[in-house]
């Protein structure tokens, strides 16, 4: 049920990434605070490939996250990356350890695989939340109906609007 939902997630990504070119993909948005939508999207990628990289070690630390620009700068880029993920993302729940920090560890805390799964899925709609802010701009740009839309939220709707 998870990774599903993380698949359709990305799918909407890619029905992002499909409908722009790399000048919008790199373009500093001022509703963004100068951001690209690119940074966003690097962002989101490296979240989960931080996780699926560290899951045999089992100590996630998100602080240590590679920062690859080619992501930020790069449609093509993103979608391998995000091909690549979706390859190596099922993989079977276990006990885990989350870190902060860059040089040593502020924290460690107890946490699993699925958590982290899930926490990377509400990360990703919160930042797809932000894209969409930009993207409004570009009226050619057809974004899913839901993009960027907590499934919370969406439940809540539907309740509402019976």
């Amino acid at each position: 049920m998870l990774v599903p939902a993380i698949q359709r997630n990305f799918l909407e990504i890619i029905t992002l990434l499909d409908q722009l070119d790399n000048q919008k993909y790199t373009y500093c948005n001022p509703e963004l605070s100068e951001a690209t939508i690119g940074e966003h999207i690097r962002h989101i990628i490296e979240l989960y490939q931080c996780l699926i990289a560290d899951y045999e070690f089992g100590t996630i630390n998100y602080d240590k996250r590679k920062r690859n620009l080619a992501i930020q700068n790069s449609i093509e880029e993103a979608k391998l990356a995000i091909a690549s993920i979706l390859e190596t993302i099922t993989l079977p729940n276990k006990e885990l350890f989350l870190e902060d920090g860059l040089q040593e560890a502020n924290f460690r805390v107890q946490t699993n695989y699925f958590r982290e799964l899930l926490y990377n899925l509400e990360h990703s709609i919160h930042h797809q939340a932000l894209i969409k802010v930009a993207v409004l701009k570009y009226k050619e740009v057809i974004l899913p109906e839901n993009f960027g839309i907590a499934k919370s939220t969406i439940e809540y709707k539907s309740q509402c609007a019976q």
